[in-house]
């Protein structure tokens, strides 16, 4: 997986200039329909995804769902851990937006993002966002619902590309900034919810996973089962 997103974000590095001029044709520019679906997108990328998973992590606190409270609270480490991981690599790489640098999509240095969010391109931190929603929320429900994977997997992913598609019509980002940031959310994603699973009892979900669990004798946490809800 690893390989095949490194190769997809070097092959559509050559395409970075003509995707994004294909994009900021006028005629698409003013398309009412394109340019709503943009603003949709880009929201549901950011702040949207976070906003949700804090949503349904209190869902599932306030009436004791330990399904939902897991994949809210799941998601939202996820996006977070992407968001961080985006935002560090923004500053090292240094890479000019298209609409700061309209002609040369290689316009790197390092450590120029620091100065200001002009410098800030790869990768797109919307999409990353998004992809570690989608990739969180798929692994999370096939875990009780394998059949998911086909119904709820295609959706998000679905979406998660729009955002992408989105900053590069609003000539935020290249082609290839959104390819490095669906990467990083994807992994981020995957990897949270694994290692979480794989590590039951670890400090986050100690301290932020309520539901269906009690402390016994100020030591350990068991689960109680006649007290969760699924």
């Amino acid at each position: 997986m690893a390989g095949g997103f490194t190769l997809a974000t070097i092959a559509l590095a050559p395409l970075d200039r003509h995707l994004t001029h294909q994009l900021q044709r006028p005629a698409r520019q003013s398309n009412k329909l394109l340019k709503t679906g943009a603003t949709v997108f880009k929201l549901l990328g950011q702040p949207g995804g976070l906003l949700t998973a804090t949503g349904i992590y209190l869902i599932g606190r306030f009436d004791g769902q330990r399904r939902t409270e897991d994949l809210g609270l799941h998601t939202a480490e996820s996006i977070a851990l992407a968001s961080i991981e985006a935002g560090a690599i923004k500053i090292v790489a240094g890479r000019a937006r298209p609409f700061a640098s309209q002609d040369n999509a290689a316009n790197f240095r390092l450590f120029r993002g620091l100065r200001n969010d002009a410098y800030r391109s790869f990768p797109s931190g919307h999409t990353a966002s998004a992809f570690a929603f989608a990739a969180a929320v798929s692994s999370e429900t096939q875990r009780w619902w394998p059949g998911s994977r086909w119904i709820i997997g295609p959706i998000l992913y679905g979406g998660a590309t729009l955002t992408g598609v989105s900053r590069i019509y609003n000539n935020e980002h290249w082609a290839s900034d959104v390819m490095g940031g669906a990467m990083l959310g994807t992994f981020s994603g995957l990897k949270v919810v694994r290692y979480q699973h794989s590590h039951p009892g670890n400090w986050l979900d100690r301290k932020l996973l309520r539901a269906g669990v009690s402390l016994v004798n100020g030591v350990g946490w068991v689960p109680i089962v006649t007290t969760v809800s699924y």
